[in-house]
């Protein structure tokens, strides 16, 4: 049981890590901010990672994504990649066999090539410092290793029938990421290659649109993960602001028109126990309708995980009320995922 460490409530929906409920969070966000930085200096430091967004103010600045890391040399950004990252890649891949477990799987006909298999690509780094991380070992990995463009575009073989590209997140090594889908789509003219991503939403606005682009010309789609509607909640559990994210998540919706089927654009969102709560789907799933009330909705139940793991499980309750708040806001496609782990 956690303990806030602003209005001392006692609870098991109080991660004891973050030691900060969602109300004090919400309304008393001066009060928590110190609190927050600190854990997530912690949560740092012990993968070498900057403890804050570098802004030093005599260096480059890198425009993938929000943060606008300020960084000098070969020291780091807060994704934990110098800035010359670009040109290779570290990440991980494999052959995954159709159909899979996709945020997009109930809507992407990809996910029907019966026989046929997804190369997952995964890149590891992550522009964002999600306390609740649920593929937080990337953090692990040697990042000196690393592809080609060229070379991951290689790795499409006569039974590739889609690229999905995740993390960690692909937004730290996104110029990578484009110039690979680029390759392999050239190489491929002759046959469906869906492009596909999940991520934060949270890259430079130039970037995304390029992202677009080969999803609308492939097939493929853009998944984002919306980890809060409010700005201070996303700050205590995942470091940094989400304005980003909600600003290219209606860049997106722009798009829709152009490929109605299947869908371009998808939302998820993890259901964290005592965080993301009835309120925070409400807002989402407001902002979502008011872009289209078709977007496919992923309500993700949660487990236990990396520093908020003493936390339950997603409960068959909270997911079904979220569902019904989410649809009476006028989404006509939710649905709730990862149901066999609901407590």
């Amino acid at each position: 049981m956690g303990k806030c460490k602003v209005c001392n409530k006692n609870s098991v929906l109080v991660s004891s890590f973050l030691s900060l409920c969602i109300d004090c969070i919400r309304n008393k966000f001066s009060e928590c901010l110190p609190q927050i930085q600190k854990v997530h200096s912690l949560a740092r430091k012990s993968f070498n990672l900057p403890d804050k967004i570098p802004q030093d103010i005599y260096a480059r600045k890198c425009n993938l994504c929000v943060n606008a890391c300020q960084v000098k040399g070969d020291n780091l950004g807060f994704c934990g990649l110098p800035l010359d990252s670009r040109q290779e890649a570290s990440l991980s891949w494999y052959y995954d066999p159709l159909p899979t477990n996709c945020v997009a799987d109930w809507v992407c006909p990809g996910s029907q090539a019966t026989g046929y298999n997804n190369l997952a690509v995964f890149y590891n780094a992550c522009n964002f410092d999600c306390l609740f991380c649920q593929n937080w070992y990337f953090r692990q990995v040697d990042l000196t290793r690393k592809i080609s463009a060229q070379g991951l575009a290689d790795k499409v073989d006569g039974r590739t029938h889609c690229i999905c590209y995740f993390g960690g997140d692909p937004t730290p090594q996104l110029p990578h990421a484009i110039l690979a889908s680029e390759i392999a789509m050239k190489e491929n003219r002759q046959r469906l290659l869906r492009i596909c991503w999940e991520t934060n939403g949270s890259m430079h606005p130039e970037l995304l649109k390029k992202m677009i682009g080969h999803s609308l010309d492939s097939g493929g789609c853009v998944k984002f993960d919306l980890k809060a509607w409010t700005e201070a909640l996303n700050i205590a559990l995942s470091g940094t602001t989400n304005k980003q994210t909600l600003e290219n998540f209606k860049l997106a919706a722009a798009y829709i028109e152009k490929r109605p089927h299947p869908p371009l654009l998808i939302a998820s969102t993890l259901l964290v126990p005592g965080y993301v709560d009835i309120c925070e789907i409400e807002k989402l799933a407001q902002f979502i309708v008011s872009l289209s009330p078709d977007i496919p909705y992923s309500l993700l139940a949660f487990h236990p995980q990396f520093l908020m793991d003493d936390l339950p499980y997603t409960s068959h309750v909270h997911a079904q009320k979220a569902k019904e708040v989410a649809q009476k806001c006028g989404l006509r496609n939710v649905r709730i995922g990862n149901i066999n782990i609901l407590g």
